[in-house]
């Protein structure tokens, strides 16, 4: 027997399921004695005749500390406890299409069981940064505005900077919906169980959810379980992925996930960092993001939405994904109290990967525009109350005469769906430059 081969051996039989019991409960957190297991490993208790996992997030000298990944009522000391010396595994495969999933991969639409399927491990490693495909090609999306103005490409990574009620969900549903991606993974990570139906059935549609993988975790499930359906819905995208498909893939929220990170970090025991959050929260966010991307195989786009307190994008949360990420895609409150739907910001929005995936005229055209809407903005004010004197500057003039088609160019009802070359020649001769 040579040495790596002893010490998988000795590695084995530390590891041989053992079982242990509960002595303590703290929070959110289960300590346990007398069983041996490794950080990310689940353990089934035993709670009144019925198996409950914990995954273990701690350890402390002889004791585990566990989250539970479900209802934590009846746990008391004296519990048993029995290792796995496995972490999360939910059925992964073709058959998860036009279904919906809790983030342990259990079906809870009306579908019936899901057909047998392997059991995969819900973390995975980014794929190496010399594998992945330069992006080079435009992902069409079917909102007008992003994808002339913001162009995403297959493979990006890019968020959407939101806060409450400026039309963040009716976005996702119109790029689910329209996109020219294979495949669409939606992670719902928080969200609020009256709006799960609603996002499936309106917004989404019958349509769009053959097509598509749903993962919830609503945000009355406990933080372990949230913070699972994150990894579930980016472990199920990377299954399409490998087949050599173009997978969009959307996680609403990163906010949220960010929150069940920090409930698990400081029930741990975990020092607060920014605004709370610990440093395992900040750990996390790339490891999770950096799965998205583009293969040598396939893509993955990943489409991930902050939720902005107050409007600040500031945020720990928005300034740690903003590092990472390939663009972001702010939705402004002004324009949806304006009724100006989608309600994003143009100017405050980048796409870092447009210079490779739209032609030079495209470019030349959204720079245009985007000109014409700043010399309007610094003006407006003027130009409102009539103190405007036209001739004064050439930019603003024309800015004025093209207001009116440039916001009928930059909205688009929920219904619409224009093909990718009608919204670029549209953005050509809006500005004259066909």
């Amino acid at each position: 027997m040579n040495l790596q081969q002893t010490l998988n051996h000795g590695r084995d039989a530390v590891r041989l399921p053992v079982s242990g019991e509960v002595v303590g409960v703290n929070g959110l957190t289960i300590w346990l004695e007398g069983v041996r297991s490794a950080i990310g490993d689940v353990l089934d208790l035993d709670v009144q005749g019925q198996s409950l996992p914990a995954q273990v997030v701690g350890i402390s000298g002889d004791r585990l500390a566990c989250m539970p990944l479900g209802e934590m009522s009846g746990v008391a000391p004296g519990v048993t406890a029995r290792a796995t010396n496995a972490p999360v595994r939910v059925p992964i495969g073709d058959k998860l299409l036009g279904r919906v999933i809790d983030a342990l991969g259990n079906p809870i639409d009306d579908k019936g069981p899901l057909p047998t399927m392997p059991l995969l491990s819900t973390t995975n490693q980014a794929p190496s940064p010399l594998s992945r495909q330069r992006i080079t090609q435009q992902l069409h999306v079917g909102v007008r505005i992003i994808d002339t103005l913001i162009p995403i490409g297959r493979g990006q990574r890019i968020e959407i900077f939101a806060g409450s009620g400026v039309g963040k969900s009716t976005l996702m549903s119109m790029m689910a919906r329209n996109t020219s991606a294979d495949v669409v993974v939606v992670g719902l990570v928080g969200e609020r169980g009256r709006e799960v139906l609603e996002f499936i059935e309106n917004d989404l549609g019958s349509e769009g959810l053959a097509k598509s993988v749903v993962v919830v975790a609503t945000s009355d499930m406990p933080p372990m379980v949230r913070l699972q359906a994150a990894s579930t819905a980016t472990r199920v995208a990377e299954h399409f992925r490998d087949q050599g498909l173009h997978v969009l893939l959307f996680i609403d929220s990163i906010t949220r996930t960010m929150t069940a990170q920090r409930e698990v970090g400081l029930s741990a025991g975990e020092p607060p960092a920014a605004r709370a959050y610990p440093p395992s929260a900040f750990a996390m966010l790339p490891r999770l993001l950096e799965r998205a991307g583009a293969s040598s195989v396939g893509t993955i786009t990943g489409i991930y939405t902050v939720l902005i307190e107050g409007d600040d994008l500031q945020d720990p949360v928005a300034d740690s994904a903003r590092s990472i990420l390939d663009g972001h895609i702010v939705l402004d409150r002004e324009l949806a109290t304006a009724n100006h739907y989608p309600a994003i910001d143009v100017l405050g929005s980048v796409s870092r990967v447009a210079p490779y995936v739209t032609s030079s005229e495209v470019q030349s055209s959204g720079a245009e525009l985007k000109k014409l809407l700043a010399a309007y903005r610094e003006a407006r004010v003027l130009v409102e109350v009539g103190a405007y004197v036209n001739g004064s500057n050439a930019d603003v003039d024309r800015a004025i005469s093209l207001m009116p088609r440039i916001n009928a160019f930059l909205q688009q009802p929920t219904h619409e769906v224009p093909g990718l070359d009608a919204s670029q020649q549209q953005l050509l001769g809006l500005v004259g430059t066909q």
